[in-house]
């Protein structure tokens, strides 16, 4: 053999034994990855433009995305709510959380909405709602359950001392669902509000798990154009089935770990001034006017007072008081009137609606993925309920259209850190 050809075997060899190594490194590294690792890579390329196209899916009810959705929510985490959980420069706190800053129309800049809303858990969602229904216009008291956890209570005091606006209630509850403690919650942000030196027109309650569907543009022009001067408390005289409530006293259990309301032996009075006792909605929309009577007038305080141990008062107070003749802004003929909330009631499957996509909880549904069509398609103002920790793709996708709404709605110039996002394809597509 000459000497060029034993050249030449020697180096096909070395290429041959180069390969092979290279071959066998890349074989090992592929198979010892986590499957984990795999599964998420696999995720991410289903995900899409995460979340708008998702989104723009789930809107129109399309079957395929809520599988691939119910995938990547999982996948897809936002980061923690750094500024909210430790103090921020507020500056940070406005632009990293996106809030509006100024007035996006005279008419609402005219017109300053009140809103109460009671919290004991979920501080994104709380912080999501917030931002959402946040004008600088408008005025906001938050009511922390007294027996919600320390850091919980110093993350939501982070937030509220960076607006003039939004303050906690000077007096906090341990609020008990159904309990007296719950309509009480709402009297003492009531007794501040009335105090404030911003003046408002109409006050709403919320609770941590709503979320507007409407905008706060949509929310004043539906005020005026139906409810001008006239108060909201959806409700019927009371029904035979609901006359337990208010017929037996019923006593408060007060727990850390459990809290509940119980029925007594003991027999009610009748209700003061022989009034006329109604059921409805624990949720309402009402006229400064009003609440100043519910706070001054004797036969309010009377009532309250005779409220107090009955099951889940806030459901005929209000609604009770709103048929009085003489009260401001009275509703006397009203009966299920006032698009405020929209729920799925699991009673109501088959009826109002098709069924819960997530799962319920004392009869009310938790919203899923396959409840976003319904949502968005509803005539009313707010929706109830979400849990971001177990469906986060929910909220992210009613957040981010709602957002972009409201900024087609703006007749200001748009500032850049009220986005959410930056312009992209699927925008036109959130079906705003």
């Amino acid at each position: 053999m000459n000497p060029l050809d034993v050249t030449k075997s020697g180096f096909l060899l070395c290429i041959a034994v180069c390969m092979f190594i290279y071959t066998f490194i890349y074989l090992k590294d592929t198979l010892s990855a986590e499957p984990d690792e795999q599964k998420c890579s696999t995720n991410r390329a289903e995900c899409g433009f995460y979340p708008d196209e998702l989104c723009s899916a789930l809107f129109v009810g399309k079957t395929a995305a809520l599988k691939i959705g119910s995938i990547c929510q999982n996948t897809n985490r936002p980061a923690a709510l750094s500024c909210v959980q430790t103090p921020c420069n507020c500056s940070v706190v406005l632009k990293a959380l996106h809030f509006i800053t100024r007035p996006l129309s005279a008419e609402e800049g005219n017109f300053s909405l009140a809103y109460i809303i009671t919290i004991h858990k979920e501080l994104e969602m709380f912080v999501k709602l917030l931002r959402a229904i946040y004008m600088p216009q408008n005025i906001y008291c938050i009511h922390v359950d007294e027996k919600s956890p320390t850091d919980y209570k110093a993350a939501v005091q982070n937030i509220v001392n960076c607006f003039e606006n939004i303050f906690i209630s000077s007096k906090r509850e341990n609020v008990v669902y159904a309990g007296f403690s719950r309509l009480q919650a709402d009297i003492n942000c009531m007794r501040d509000l009335v105090h404030s030196k911003i003046q408002w027109n109409y006050v709403i309650n919320l609770c941590g798990q709503d979320y507007p569907i409407k905008t706060n543009k949509d929310i004043i022009k539906y005020i005026k154009s139906k409810w001008n001067g006239k108060n909201m408390t959806p409700g019927v005289v009371q029904p035979l089935h609901m006359k337990h409530r208010t017929q037996v006293s019923y006593r408060e259990y007060v727990h850390s770990g459990m809290s509940y309301v119980y029925p007594t032996k003991n027999a009610k009075t009748k209700p003061p001034y022989n009034l006329t006792i109604y059921f409805g909605s624990a949720y309402y929309i009402l006229t400064k006017e009003f609440v100043e009577f519910t706070l001054t007038d004797v036969r309010a305080k009377d009532l309250l007072e005779w409220s107090r141990d009955t099951y889940s008062p806030d459901e005929h107070y209000w609604v009770t008081l709103n048929r009085l003749h003489d009260a401001p802004g009275a509703t006397p003929n009203a009966e299920w009137e006032g698009n405020i909330r929209a729920i799925k009631w699991k009673d109501q499957e088959g009826t109002v609606h098709k069924g819960c996509k997530g799962h319920y909880i004392r009869d009310i549904c938790v919203y899923g993925l396959g409840d976003l069509q319904w949502i968005i398609e509803s005539p009313h103002l707010f929706a109830n309920k979400f849990e971001p920790a177990t469906y986060p793709l929910v909220t992210d996708c009613l957040e981010r259209r709602h957002r972009l709404k409201v900024l087609h709605q703006a007749e200001v110039p748009i500032e850049d850190d009220w986005r959410f996002q930056k312009d992209n394809s699927f925008n036109m597509k959130l079906n705003v």
